[in-house]
């Protein structure tokens, strides 16, 4: 395929984000040259380079999925390693937004790259026709633009943008790349000013800050209004200028007034406030900074309260929560929102009004669908629907009506609507209005498959309230979990075992996916909670026993089960991973076994998954011992992989099982390493143990017993490793015994029985579902 020819990369500049683009591209496995400038001072040439990917591997969140990756970066300085780039396939430029530099450093170029080299440049304010001018038609046909979004390897948007010369071949290999090796989402945009998402992200927080000091709203209103009722992220507005830095407001305004038309609406909103200005010179800069519209200040008794500015004062005050959104409103429902009566319509309407408007009004300028406009919002500001869906939310007619009487600009494509929405579902398919006025489908790339999609034209095999069962083709069904954070409760573990004999007699492989931001949070807390208060012993036994057999029934059943997990996947969303016979994650995979943190122990078959994965590890010693130490330390502290690729380090995926960097290809990777496996497949042979007994148990206890006299285990941290180490050890049992896979499930079962009785357990329970946090008792 067109991605397999870029077998090399050359990243140039060596800042925040060339940086990060080089980490990720490290990530996808490809080897990376990164350079930049030597620097004046110093025997070191490449110090600049070697001190961004030192600089990366202590940064939290980290660019680097692991260690690994970061040894496939090469660092050099332009000076002296230029001449590398003839070994590479594609060239990234992300240097100072400056022409003249930039066309310098190109011009070198062209005398050192091979033809069919990619160069493409990261930048998003200058024009892709001023980069080229004066270079070679044979650069032209390889240069395009690929603006990545920060932090480079957590922001799915890049913008592509191809000039008139551009070969087709080259854009396409880049496009293949940076969609199947980075897990980005390739969005065509037109060589215009701001290209799609940050001209109307720019706009759209101008145009709230402004309303803002112009109604004399506190920026604890503007953020509740203007962050989940509206669909972008939780931070709200002032929140989220806090997160990408204050400082940052003034250099996105004077980019886009110096490259937009004169007459474009966003040259009349431009304009500074004296209150930022003021922070900014002082230092309160956001997060990175002392401080922003938000800071945290600790008071004498040692707790720290937030902290809001006061937009008219300037001076700090405690923040509030306003509480003036309700309702349908609070949920979304833009046309409610927007018709609240008071200061929470009127400013709702004064950014909504304005933004999708101005968004409207950039097709095809920018992009010739609003399907790219979208995207381009969702993936690249996360926002939680883009401009074209929120207008379908309040209505184009509405809109229109609104825009009028208020006598604003009403963008062509919103008048050619007319009550039309923007999209529709017809014949199982989903379509948009295009600019000729007619609808379209949208098209999936080879290799993309969605439950989305499936969804549109059939209805699940069997469901419940807390599961679905799909059939995705070919003879592969779809486990879905439905609940709230995909938590898992016996409704899950019933449908599992429904399911079973259905997939046995009609179908051939069971794959085990959803589309939730997290594959699943583990066990419903709350339910057992509420067991817990009524003392309902025996219902907690039945259902740590119905997921421990749902689990080794799916395990053992006469067909391959891949699981697929994306996000988090803890505790028993783990166990459902560790009981696969293969996992395909996505890159971006935080699986762990996390009980102990509440008090308890995995109760669902971790406990001996884990250790056979630690003792069918090549890597690891042999013996018992090494994989219950290995075990016991992962459970124990609850730790959590930070990628796919650390999961493999931690032994929560095996060495073969796969990593898929691009989300939406994710379902389809998994359906195909599921249909590898139908022939010739036969269920796994059950587990049996031999571990280490009450001596292998005191040597744990010992260890965690030092912990405690250090102060960094509390007490019930101790009574739970204890449940813990005697479980992995294998209770009373002897080294020269076996312990079969049920002994195991009722060691397991009988020791988090236990402890959830423990008063100091229910204790940390409880504060989970109250604060989302563990409490240390």
């Amino acid at each position: 395929m067109a991605e397999a020819t870029i077998k090399r990369v050359c990243v140039i500049g060596a800042g925040t984000m060339g940086a990060g683009i080089a980490a990720q591209i490290a990530n996808a496995g490809v080897p990376v040259l990164l350079l930049d400038i030597a620097p004046k001072d110093g025997d070191n040439r490449n110090a600049i380079a070697e001190g961004a990917v030192k600089k990366m591997l202590k940064t939290d969140p980290a660019p680097f999925m692991g260690k690994r990756p970061a040894k496939l970066v090469e660092t050099g300085n332009i000076e002296d390693d230029l001449g590398k780039v003839a070994e590479c396939d594609w060239v990234v430029e992300a240097i100072i937004e400056r022409l003249d530099i930039k066309q310098n450093l190109y011009a070198k170029l062209e005398e050192v790259r091979k033809d069919g080299t990619a160069v493409s440049s990261n930048t998003s304010t200058i024009p892709l026709e001023q980069l080229t001018d004066g270079r070679s038609d044979s650069f032209k046909r390889d240069f395009l633009i690929t603006h990545f979004f920060n932090p480079p390897r957590y922001m799915r948007l890049i913008e592509l943008v191809a000039g008139p010369k551009t070969n087709p071949d080259t854009l396409e290999m880049v496009r293949e790349f940076v969609d199947r090796k980075l897990g980005k989402t390739p969005v065509d945009a037109e060589d215009s000013p701001g290209f799609i998402a940050n001209r109307i992200g720019t706009f759209w927080i101008q145009q709230a800050v402004n309303s803002a000091f112009d109604m004399g709203m506190t920026v604890e209103e503007v953020d509740e209004i203007g962050g989940k009722p509206m669909g972008v992220p939780k931070t709200g507005i002032f929140g989220l200028i806090d997160l990408i830095g204050i400082d940052l407001m003034p250099h996105l305004m004077k980019s886009l007034t110096s490259t937009l038309p004169k007459d474009d609406w966003y040259q009349k909103i431009a304009r500074s406030e004296p209150l930022i200005e003021e922070m900014i010179e002082s230092g309160y800069t956001g997060r990175k900074g002392k401080g922003g519209f938000y800071t945290m200040e600790k008071g004498e008794d040692g707790k720290r309260t937030k902290m809001a500015k006061d937009l008219k004062s300037g001076e700090y005050r405690a923040a509030a929560r306003p509480g003036l959104v309700y309702g349908s409103a609070a949920k979304g429902d833009l046309g409610k929102l927007i018709s609240m009566k008071g200061k929470v319509g009127e400013y709702a309407w004064s950014v909504l009004g304005p933004t999708l408007s101005y968004a409207a009004s950039i097709v095809p300028e920018a992009t010739a669908t609003v399907v790219g406009v979208d995207d381009a919002m969702k993936l690249g500001y996360n926002w939680k629907t883009g401009p074209f869906e929120m207008i379908d939310n309040i209505g184009a007619a509405k809109l229109v009506e609104r825009l009028e009487a208020d006598d604003l600009p009403v963008p062509e494509i919103l008048k050619m609507a007319g009550d039309r929405s923007f999209y529709r579902i017809e014949d199982g398919k989903r379509q948009y209005l295009g600019t000729d006025g007619e609808y379209h489908d949208i098209e999936r790339a080879e290799g993309v498959l969605l439950l989305e999609d499936i969804k549109l034209s059939s209805k699940p095999i069997m469901a419940n309230g807390s599961a679905a069962l799909w059939d995705i083709g070919d003879g592969v069904v779809a486990l879905e979990f439905t609940g709230k954070m995909n938590a898992l409760d016996e409704q899950v573990m019933k449908l599992i075992q429904k399911a079973i004999p259905v997939v046995k007699k009609d179908y051939k492989a069971f794959v085990v996916y959803n589309e939730g931001s997290n594959f699943s949070a583990g066990a419903n807390l709350g339910l057992a909670m509420f067991a817990l208060n009524i003392a309902a012993w025996s219902e907690v036994e039945k259902s740590i026993k119905g997921g421990q057999d749902a689990y080794k029934a799916l395990k053992y059943a006469p067909f391959p089960v891949v699981s697929a997990p994306a996000g988090m996947a803890l505790g028993g969303g783990c166990e459902i991973c560790l009981n696969s016979d293969a996992i395909q994650s996505h890159a971006e995979t935080y699986i762990g076994l996390v009980e102990c943190g509440v008090g308890i122990i995995p109760g669902w078959g971790g406990c001996g998954e884990f250790i056979s994965r630690w003792k069918d590890n090549k890597r690891h010693p042999a013996g018992p011992m090494p994989a219950v130490s290995k075990a016991f330390e992962t459970i124990s502290t609850a730790t959590v992989a930070k990628s796919a690729a650390e999961a493999k380090e931690l032994g929560f995926l095996r060495s073969d099982d796969g990593i898929t960097m691009n989300r939406d290809r994710l379902l389809y990777d998994a359906k195909q390493r599921a249909l590898a496996m139908v022939d010739g497949y036969t269920a796994p042979e059950k587990l049996e143990y031999r571990l280490p007994g009450p001596s292998g148990k005191a040597a744990l206890e010992l260890a965690v017993d030092s912990f405690h006299k250090q102060g960094k285990a509390t007490a019930h941290d101790v009574t739970v490793a204890g449940e813990l180490a005697y479980v992995l050890t294998g209770g009373d049992t002897d080294i020269t015994e076996i312990v079969t896979e049920a002994e195991m499930l009722k060691l397991e079962r009988d020791a988090f029985m236990r402890l959830i009785r423990n008063p100091k357990t229910q204790a940390r329970i409880e504060h989970m579902l109250e604060t989302g946090k563990p409490l240390r008792n």
